[in-house]
């Protein structure tokens, strides 16, 4: 029961400061809004403020903000008041600042972490090797420095943990590595295959706990350093899918979602938060995206907008994304069958 409302709270959060960032826009620039909705489905209790119904929805995943005019030409209202009445820079801002406020959000939770609790070290540096592994047995000791996984340039232990991922577990990878005299060597290691609890994972029995660092300044470092990587993280996974290293089956959904937040409490408020940040990111980077239903989806056609000199026929734009939208819940369904199939 824990999880499930850490869960909700988690997730909730997330989307309301998502939607919050387009409700808020689409008000600055006069646009009217509809609905701002925190859940999907049947409606559990709504009220209206001013021209706005503020509704919350019984199945806590996703949240919307009805604006008028995004599922096209809207009679009810003067044009100027519509999204598609608005010149494209304004249009441009409604847009992207539901993941910019995902962004900003899990930036500053980065810096408290790292006021509060301090500022882990993300140098690529192993803490420790176990000494049965594989990689100990090809030389690689704690104090050594990871510069480059399979030719990927690694800038900080999320780079290693990353790139371990998208790497063939059953074929040799290579490590070059910095020791801790100065010296460079490259090393070749295949992963041991060990099964636990029932299942199979590769691993090459490398540490990594990063240093603790107390600050202001440490608290800043941090956070620019590990917003890349979160950022580097999104963008190699989304390029490795395409290229096929990475699997739809290997994505996770809300199910998935909810294992990890139960493993995550056990590490307390300050794990809890990472996981927002994480979360927040990667909902923004994939918003972001120029797919159908998604805000980059919009923001395409509004740069297509601005580059033939008028705005595609809102109607044309509205079946476009109402596509995108079936293939997203077919995704959606597709990923939530692969996390319930690892539960069991």
């Amino acid at each position: 029961m824990v999880t499930l409302i850490l869960f909700i709270i988690l997730l909730g959060s997330i989307i309301f400061i998502h939607e919050g960032g387009h409700f808020l826009f689409a008000k600055l620039t006069g646009i009217y809004v509809y609905e701002f909705a925190l859940g999907m489905g049947p409606k559990l209790f709504s009220f209206k403020k001013g021209e706005t119904e503020y509704s919350l929805r019984a199945i806590p995943i996703g949240g919307f903000c009805q604006l008028a005019g995004e599922e096209g030409e809207d009679e009810n209202l003067p044009k100027e008041r519509t999204l598609p009445g608005k010149k494209p820079w304004q249009k441009f801002l409604v847009m992207f600042f539901g993941a910019g406020f995902n962004f900003i959000s899990a930036i500053l939770v980065l810096f408290f972490i790292a006021i509060i609790w301090g500022a882990t070290s993300t140098e690529p540096i192993l803490s420790s090797v176990e000494k049965d592994s594989k990689a100990y047995a090809a030389g690689l000791r704690a104090g050594d420095e990871i510069l480059e996984i399979n030719g990927h340039d690694i800038w900080t232990i999320d780079d290693i943990s990353l790139y371990i991922t998208i790497s063939d577990p059953t074929k040799s990878n290579e490590f070059k590595v910095k020791k801790e005299d100065g010296t460079v060597e490259t090393y070749e290691i295949t992963p041991k295959k060990v099964k636990e609890d029932g299942e199979e994972r590769y691993v090459y029995g490398i540490g990594m706990q990063g240093e603790e660092e107390h600050g202001f300044l440490a608290a800043i470092n941090y956070t620019i350093t590990k917003t890349g990587s979160l950022f580097k993280q999104m963008w190699v996974t989304v390029l490795n899918l395409f290229n096929g290293n990475i699997r739809l089956s290997q994505l996770s959904g809300p199910v998935g979602i909810y294992e990890v937040v139960g493993a995550q409490a056990s590490g307390g408020i300050a794990s809890l938060l990472y996981l927002f940040s994480f979360l927040s990111i990667n909902v923004g980077f994939i918003n972001l995206l120029p797919f159908p239903a998604f805000d980059g989806g919009h923001i395409l056609f509004i740069i297509i907008e601005k580059i033939k000199g008028s705005p595609v026929k809102p109607e044309t734009e509205a079946k476009f994304h109402a596509a995108g939208l079936i293939l997203l819940m077919l995704l959606m369904i597709y990923v939530t069958f692969y996390d319930i199939l690892r539960l069991f």
